[in-house]
């Protein structure tokens, strides 16, 4: 777990990162490389306006730094999503960013173990590969069932994929920070 610095401080990265970006300024690797911000791991953030997605990229792993992985994938959000046209100046001053830190995947032998809310789902077979951060089942009040179906479709498979003997499973976990919408 983060502590109230860290968290204040990968939010403050994100959106210094996101507003380079859009300045088309280099974007900064972030702050001091001490505690759990030094240490390598994947993570996400989440772009959002008037509470609707509008952007979200992240790293499944990564050999860098976590600080430096939020603001590689915050400008990559903001961007690079291909679901959505870049961030207008006017849509990131009105955002709300989220920061999602993952823990290692797990492989996942039996489905029943997926606990909504908890769990995170990685779904890969042959060329596809989809991923749903753990939120993205309660924001949207599916049952293990619904979430395993709609990773499938993420990766751009059947619904049913999920039930494959060939599809590789996984779990994680997520520590979510996010902004206080300003209304």
């Amino acid at each position: 777990m983060l502590t109230e610095h860290e968290r204040d401080t990968l939010l403050s990265i994100a959106r210094e990162a996101i507003a380079a970006s859009l300045d088309r300024r280099p974007i900064p690797q972030g702050g001091p490389l001490t505690g759990r911000l030094g240490e390598p791991g994947g993570a996400f953030v989440t772009i959002r306006l008037h509470g609707e997605l509008r952007g979200c990229i992240g790293y499944i792993e990564s050999e860098l730094p976590l600080c430096a992985v939020i603001a590689q994938v915050a400008a990559k959000a903001a961007t690079d999503d291909p679901r959505f046209p870049p961030l207008t100046r006017w849509e990131f001053e009105q955002s709300v960013l989220e920061v999602s830190l993952l823990s290692p995947l797990q492989a996942l032998h039996d489905t029943d173990k997926v606990s909504v809310g908890e769990h995170g789902l990685l779904i890969e077979l042959g060329l596809h590969r989809g991923l749903l951060l753990p939120q993205v089942a309660v924001e949207n009040h599916w049952d293990r069932e619904e979430f395993l179906k709609n990773t499938a479709r993420k990766a751009g498979l059947p619904a049913s994929a999920w039930r494959d003997p060939r599809a590789k499973l996984f779990v994680f976990t997520a520590e979510v920070i996010h902004e206080v919408a300003v209304e």
